[in-house]
C-alpha cells in the first residue's frame, strides 16, 4: 500500500467535473468489510486493516460464505455503498469525513479509504476488492476531493455547510426509507397471519351444518312442524304411538286395517261406504239415493230423518 491520493495541479482526471458535481460515477466491487483503526490516515494503518479483514474473509469463505457485491456511487458529496439489486444504501460516507484513500500496489485488486463515523466518531477503514478498477476508483475519489476543495475555496466555506446540510437530509431520507420498508414488512406479515386465521376458522363448504353438529355431539332432536293452530298435521305414515298424551301415557295403538273381508253374525258383509260403488246397493236403497241426489240438486234440506223434496212447503 504505497500511494494515497493527493491534489496535484497537473493531475489528469478521468471524469468531467459535471459528472461528479451534478451526478455520480458508479462502480461495482466486492466489499470485504470495515474495521476500526486508531489513526485517520497512514499506509501502515491501512495495511493492518486490510490484513485483518482478509484473514476474517478467509475464515468466512471456508465456511461457505461468499464476498458480498456492492455498488459504489462516487460524487463530490461522498461515497455511497449500495446493494446492487435493491439499491438499498448500506453506508453513506460523506466526503468531508473521508481522511485517507489508497490502493494496494502489492495486490492490485484492493483499495481502501478511512472515514470518520458520524454517530460514534470512530475512524473506520473500508476495504474493497475490484479485479480491474481498484486504481481507477481511487483516482475517482481523489478527483471528487479536488472538485470539492475548489468549490470550498470559491464559496468561502459556505459550500461545505451546504454539503453538510444536504448530507444530513440524505441520511434522514435514508432512515425514513428504512423505517418505511420495515413497516411494509410488518403490515405484510399481519395480512398473512389474518389470511391464515380466516382460512382456519371458516367451515369447509362440503361439510353441512348437521354433519358438523353430529361431529361435535350437539345434535338436538328435530321437533315436528306445526300448523297455524299449533297442531301437528296428520300424516298417514306417522306413528301415533311415539307421541305421548298430555298425562304422560302412551295412547293405545291403532289397529291396522286388515285386507280380509269380515262378515256379521248373519253372514252378510258389513256396510263400508268407502269401499262400495253405486252398483253395490240394493234396488230400493239405490232409488232412495237417487232421490237424495236429485233432492240435493233442487235444494234438499235434512232435518232429523225427514226428507223434503220441496223446501217451500212448510208442512213437510
Amino acid at each position: 500500500m504505497n500511494r494515497a491520493f493527493s491534489r496535484k495541479k497537473d493531475k489528469t482526471w478521468m471524469h468531467t467535473p459535471e459528472a461528479l458535481s451534478k451526478h455520480y460515477i458508479p462502480y461495482n466491487a466486492k466489499f470485504l468489510g470495515s474495521t476500526e483503526v486508531e489513526q485517520p490516515k497512514g499506509t501502515e494503518v491501512v495495511r493492518d486493516a486490510v490484513r485483518k479483514l482478509k484473514f476474517a474473509r478467509h475464515i468466512k469463505k471456508s465456511e461457505g460464505q461468499k464476498i458480498p457485491k456492492v455498488e459504489l456511487q462516487i460524487s463530490i458529496y461522498g461515497v455511497k455503498i449500495l446493494e446492487p439489486k435493491t439499491k438499498e444504501v448500506q453506508h453513506n460516507c460523506q466526503l468531508h469525513r473521508i481522511s485517507f484513500c489508497a490502493d494496494d500496489k502489492t495486490d492490485k485488486r484492493i483499495f481502501t479509504f478511512i472515514c470518520k463515523d458520524s454517530e460514534s466518531n470512530k475512524h473506520l477503514c473500508y476495504v474493497f476488492d475490484s479485479e480491474k478498477c481498484a486504481e481507477e476508483i481511487t483516482l475517482t475519489i481523489g478527483q471528487a476531493f479536488n472538485l470539492a476543495y475548489r468549490k470550498f475555496l470559491e464559496s468561502g466555506g459556505k459550500d461545505v455547510e451546504t454539503r453538510k446540510q444536504i448530507a444530513g437530509l440524505q441520511k434522514r431520507i435514508q432512515d425514513l426509507e428504512t423505517e418505511n420498508m420495515e413497516l411494509k414488512n410488518k403490515v405484510q406479515d399481519l395480512e398473512n397471519q389474518l389470511r391464515i386465521t380466516q382460512v382456519s376458522t371458516s367451515p369447509l363448504p362440503w361439510i353441512s351444518t348437521t354433519a358438523t353438529e353430529k361431529k361435535a355431539g350437539s345434535v338436538s332432536p328435530k321437533s315436528p312442524s306445526t300448523d297455524i293452530f299449533d297442531m301437528i298435521p296428520f300424516s298417514p305414515t306417522s306413528h301415533q304411538s311415539s307421541v305421548p298424551t298430555p298425562n304422560g301415557t302412551q295412547p293405545p295403538p291403532v289397529p291396522s286395517r286388515s285386507t280380509e273381508i269380515k262378515r256379521d253374525l248373519f253372514g252378510a258383509e258389513p256396510f263400508d261406504p268407502f269401499n262400495c260403488g253405486a252398483g253395490d246397493f240394493p234396488p230400493d236403497i239405490q232409488s232412495k239415493l237417487d232421490e237424495m241426489q236429485e233432492g240435493f240438486k233442487m235444494g234438499l234440506t235434512l232435518e232429523g230423518t225427514v226428507f223434503c223434496l220441496d223446501p217451500l212447503d212448510s208442512r213437510c
